[in-house]
C-alpha cells in the first residue's frame, strides 16, 4: 500500500491509509496514475472535515464589521471541496453508482487467467 504524501494534512492522511487500503487490498484497482486522483481526493475530504470543525466552533452565521449577519466564509470551501471529494470518489470507484456500472463489475469478476482473449 501505497504511503500517503508528507504534505498532507493529518485528516487527509486518515483518509489516504483507509482508502488506499480498500482499493490496493481489498480491490486490487489502485495503479500509480491514479495516485493523483487519491491525493485529491483525500486533500478535499481533508478540508471538508477541518471546515466541518471550523463551523462547529464558530456557527454557521457570522457578524462582519458592520454588524451583519453574513455566511461563514468556511461554508464556501467546504462545499468546493465536498464537490471535489464526490467527482474523484466516483473516479476512484468509491461511490455505489459508480461501483455499480457494469465496466467497474465486469473488471472485478473477471479473471484474466480463464479469458481466452487475454493478452
Amino acid at each position: 500500500m501505497p504511503k500517503p504524501p508528507a504534505w498532507l494534512s493529518k485528516d487527509a492522511k486518515a483518509v489516504w491509509r483507509s482508502v488506499a487500503s480498500i482499493l490496493t487490498v481489498e480491490r486490487k484497482t489502485l495503479t500509480e496514475g491514479d495516485l493523483g486522483t487519491l491525493e485529491s481526493y483525500c486533500t478535499a475530504t481533508g478540508t471538508v472535515r477541518e471546515t466541518q470543525r471550523v463551523l462547529s466552533r464558530d456557527g454557521v452565521v457570522i457578524v462582519n464589521a458592520k454588524a451583519e449577519l453574513k455566511r461563514h466564509p468556511a461554508i464556501g470551501i467546504q462545499n468546493a471541496a465536498m464537490q471535489t471529494a464526490r467527482l474523484c470518489a466516483s473516479e476512484l470507484g468509491l461511490t455505489p453508482v459508480s461501483r455499480s456500472r457494469p465496466s467497474v463489475r465486469a473488471e472485478e469478476a473477471t479473471d484474466d487467467d480463464d479469458n481466452p482473449l487475454a493478452i
